[in-house]
């Protein structure tokens, strides 16, 4: 019998023999194979990613979809006969389509013919008299304390119109590739309505995480997608639709448009209703109209206000503990980055670096603490 001792004296005196050289060839071998298998894996991927960015954006538009209304379709998948998942997956879709896109697309058509009419009632040379000559009477009030004081509020008006009509007209006229993004995406939907727990399951087993962590982050980016959808745009919804009952009472025409202009920009942080409130307000004044100015900065301070600083931080606090600082600065690269889809992904980004950060300080706690 020989011990340990031995057997290391024997390697280290048998380092150049036929059995060494072999051994080392069997490691080489297993590098190559490695590396060949790595890089294979890694060509194939960057083709895969290549062949299925051109389709990202309605892929994570159903994945968002499928991630608000996956409670919707537990509950259609247990009326259901047999539980039949595909029958309650279509189901589910079909409610989305006509509780969302229908929706929305009409929305858009009224949106593109009011800001037509706008862009045309502001290049006709007599029809803005009472306002220019209002935005004067402002300036002057004003340049006595700011001298350097300029008010374009028709050129603003116009470029606005300008630039919702272009990008609407845009979408329509693209019709062949926005009939097959519209397509793609409910197809996407379906699918991550219907394979949606096994597409979790099969990215638990293929992670290197522990399956309790894997678990874990999923739910978390789940509850973050939800929160955000119902916090921000659902009470941007909510403003949208009080600040064009505002405008409608207080005499705007095309209060409709106003009121999609004011949900998109309660979507950003910061900004919110008062991209529309302030040069309405300015033009009610202007124009003379100091009653319904009045009543117009009422509106918007309880009606809109209201619903900003009370339902908005109560739905988002339920998703997770996100500062309201980080919440700013994901919304908006999320929208310089990912275009209008981000401002749902630039929290939920911010949302799986908190979780991760969270699960590492929890297995790695710090002594001094």
């Amino acid at each position: 019998m020989y011990s340990p001792v031995h057997i290391y004296a024997a390697g280290k005196n048998d380092i150049f023999s036929p059995a060494s050289d072999i051994m080392k060839l069997m490691i080489s071998g297993r590098i190559i194979e490695y590396v060949f298998f790595f890089g294979l894996l890694g060509f194939a991927g960057f083709l895969l990613w290549e062949m299925f960015m051109p389709f990202g954006t309605a892929v994570a538009l159903a994945a968002i979809i499928a991630t608000i209304c996956y409670p919707i379709y537990e509950r259609v998948r247990i009326m259901t006969p047999r539980h039949n998942s595909s029958v309650a997956a279509l189901i589910t879709t079909f409610l989305v389509v006509c509780i969302l896109l229908i929706p929305l697309s009409i929305l858009g058509m009224f949106i593109f013919r009011e800001a037509a009419e706008i862009y045309s009632l502001v290049n006709k040379p007599d029809s803005s008299i009472a306002l220019q000559q209002g935005i004067v009477n402002v300036e002057h009030i004003v340049q006595r304390v700011i001298p350097s004081f300029k008010l374009d509020l028709a050129g603003y008006i116009q470029q606005g119109a300008r630039l919702i009509t272009s990008n609407i007209a845009a979408i329509f006229t693209g019709t062949a590739s926005t009939i097959f993004l519209f397509f793609l995406t409910l197809i996407s939907t379906f699918y991550f309505f219907r394979d949606g727990k096994e597409f979790t399951k099969y990215l638990i087993r293929v992670s290197p995480l522990p399956d309790e962590q894997d678990s874990a982050i999923l739910k978390r980016l789940a509850r973050s997608i939800r929160s955000v959808a119902l916090g921000t745009v659902l009470v941007a919804l909510i403003q949208g639709t009080l600040t064009a009952i505002g405008f409608a009472i207080f005499g705007f025409d095309r209060f409709v448009l106003w009121g999609t202009i004011a949900a998109f920009g309660a979507l950003i942080p910061g900004i919110g209703t008062s991209v529309v409130f302030i040069p309405a307000i300015i033009y009610l004044l202007a124009t003379g109209s100091y009653l319904s100015a009045v009543g117009l900065s009422i509106w918007a301070a309880l009606a809109v206000g209201l619903i900003d600083n009370l339902l908005g931080p109560y739905i988002i606090s339920r998703g997770g503990t996100l500062h309201p600082f980080f919440i700013l600065l994901s919304v908006l690269g999320g929208l310089a980055f990912f275009g209008p889809i981000g401002f749902v992904v630039g929290p939920v980004i911010l949302s799986l670096f908190k979780v991760l950060i969270e699960l590492y300080m929890a297995h790695n706690p710090n002594p001094s603490q």
